[in-house]
């Protein structure tokens, strides 16, 4: 019995000891005072908190080099985009057609009129060869009167066909308008000086269809 009270009297001093001390700076906080505070902070706040947590978490959608990528064409917009592409080049297309078919009809016809032109002179020099031929006690007659008035109309027909004839004597030698089929010694003329013309030239629209045949002086 003895023993028995004297274990009595020990136990209280140890969980005396056991208990731990939860003051500090003279504050005590329970279990209650915890569950308290919780309960009070707002819902709200922690959405708000997690919802930026995610978008700072989640990654930007980038293309190869970093970019971001571009949101998709609706398909009836890059149909629109696409037949309006085509439209522009079908009509740079066909104007460039336009252009390169006029170009070629005006060479055509260039072309055609040199031709003729060419053919008539020979009738023209014809004409230049007659009248040079009459006598004078004959260029006042009928016949002679009518081979000019009929060469003088050819003339005026030609130069309305923009067909002029190329000066020649008295110019200085061009190779591009004169054809020199000799050459004389002539120290009154100049040097490369025209100074006779067997047969007259002439020019289309400044393209030469004849070139002047001519004596030239050294």
């Amino acid at each position: 019995m003895a023993e028995m009270e004297k274990d009595m009297e020990q136990k209280p001093e140890e969980t005396a000891q056991e208990v731990p001390d939860t003051e500090e700076n003279g504050d005590t906080q329970t279990a209650d005072d915890i569950d308290s505070a919780d309960a009070a902070e707002p819902s709200g706040s922690q959405e708000a908190l997690q919802a930026e947590d995610a978008a700072e978490t989640q990654p930007e959608k980038k293309g190869f080099f970093g970019k971001k990528k571009k949101d998709k064409k609706d398909p009836k917009d890059q149909q629109i985009e696409d037949l309006t592409d085509r439209v522009k080049r079908q009509m740079a297309e066909f104007d460039n057609f336009r252009k390169r078919t006029e170009k070629e009809k005006a060479g055509m016809f260039e072309m055609g009129a040199k031709s003729v032109v060419e053919k008539i002179l020979p009738v023209v020099d014809n004409f230049e060869r007659g009248l040079a031929a009459v006598p004078e006690d004959q260029k006042g007659s009928p016949l002679a009167e009518g081979m000019e008035k009929i060469y003088k109309q050819f003339l005026t027909v030609l130069e309305e066909l923009e067909v002029k004839p190329i000066e020649a004597v008295g110019k200085e030698f061009d190779p591009n308008l004169h054809n020199a089929v000799m050459h004389i010694e002539d120290e009154e003329s100049g040097d490369n000086v025209v100074v006779e013309e067997f047969q007259k030239g002439y020019t289309y629209r400044d393209a030469v269809v004849r070139h002047s045949m001519v004596k030239v002086a050294n």
